[in-house]
């Protein structure tokens, strides 16, 4: 299978799981490119890292997969932009064929993600979460490692969930809320709240 060059934006941790999953997804041409010029000329698993991200986002030939972990600046940078987003998923996950994959949108190593659900653009499913039947992953939504949603949970825009998270089955979750790491979510969530806990409660403001 051929595959055209891939850009990916962004140098930090979150780049190095997503490089590693477009080399196993079979990509070979690769560029990272970065605006912190500190970490222009360094590597990352073998790759130097180059400025030129104003000059990608605006090139209509480019594919891209934005490598940013804050769910608000990685929606914030593909809007408007002119190149093509793609979807890179790891070969060592299980998606049902009836599974809708947004442009941009990432799967890691691992991951699990069941008939009828739709995941937006630019979601983040991380390495070994599970997304049950008839969900729906808004766009920019991140699900962290090891974290679990039933089945029919909507998640709206930019919600981060927690590593090793569980949420019931039905939850609705508004958008840019925060699921903390290990909560178990019982009941829905307000829109930009942060619950935590089990069962998972508004985080205590001090």
């Amino acid at each position: 299978m051929n595959f055209d060059p891939l850009v990916i934006v962004g140098a930090g941790g979150h780049a190095k799981v997503v490089l590693s999953t477009a080399r196993a997804a079979g990509y070979t041409d690769i560029r990272l490119v970065d605006d912190d010029r500190a970490l222009h000329g360094s590597r990352v698993l073998g790759l130097p890292v180059e400025g030129g991200v104003a000059d990608t986002l605006s090139d209509q030939t480019a594919s891209v997969v934005l490598a940013i972990g804050r769910n608000a600046t990685r929606l914030e940078r593909a809007r408007g932009a002119a190149c093509r987003f793609v979807s890179l998923v790891h070969p060592f996950t299980f998606i049902d064929s009836t599974v809708r994959v947004g442009p941009g949108t990432v799967v890691f190593a691992g991951a699990v993600v069941q008939p009828d659900t739709e995941l937006g653009a630019h979601v983040i499913i991380n390495t070994g979460a599970s997304v049950d039947h008839d969900c729906r992953v808004g766009n920019g939504s991140h699900i962290a490692p090891g974290s679990r949603l039933a089945g029919t949970v909507v998640l709206e825009e930019g919600v981060f969930v927690g590593a090793g998270a569980a949420l019931i089955p039905s939850i609705r979750v508004g958008a840019y809320a925060t699921i903390g790491a290990g909560a178990c979510v019982v009941h829905d969530v307000a829109a930009r709240a942060t619950v935590v806990g089990v069962p998972a409660r508004p985080r205590p403001t001090s």
